[in-house]
């Protein structure tokens, strides 16, 4: 999950063979809280206003359970919407993706342990973060 500047929010590790899908609600709930500078009005949220996905996370599960955490729901229909309204959100997630495979080590899989695969993409995406708030360093 990643935010409107490609950020990474949360990260999970799924099997090559297992649909994404499945863990759209899990990898929602790992977002942490926002935090909003202080002197802002109102109540601070704890979750984004509303997600963007492809059509393949688009299922009545889906989209109930992100209704029920108050996240309107921007998934493309399958058969229905054109990819071409979606996808001006989806080329970010896509760069993401890009930046990741940037780190040689997510090219190929070195490690036969997932808890080490795991450790790596979380020093990646600490990588693009810092990246992103400072760009000298890149």
């Amino acid at each position: 999950v990643v935010d409107r500047h490609g950020i990474p929010l949360a990260v999970q590790l799924l099997a090559a063979n297992a649909h994404d899908s499945t863990r759209l609600v899990s990898s929602v709930d790992d977002i942490p809280p926002i935090i909003w500078p202080r002197g802002r009005p109102g109540r601070p949220r704890k979750r984004p206003a509303k997600l963007h996905a492809d059509e393949a996370y688009d299922s009545a599960e889906n989209r109930r359970a992100l209704g029920d955490r108050g996240i309107t729901p921007r998934i493309a229909r399958r058969g229905m919407d054109s990819s071409e309204r979606l996808g001006l959100h989806r080329w970010v997630v896509e760069r993401t993706f890009a930046w990741m495979l940037g780190c040689r080590r997510f090219g190929v899989r070195y490690e036969r342990r997932a808890d080490l695969l795991v450790g790596l993409l979380h020093l990646a995406c600490a990588l693009i973060t810092v990246r992103f708030l400072d760009p000298a360093t890149g």
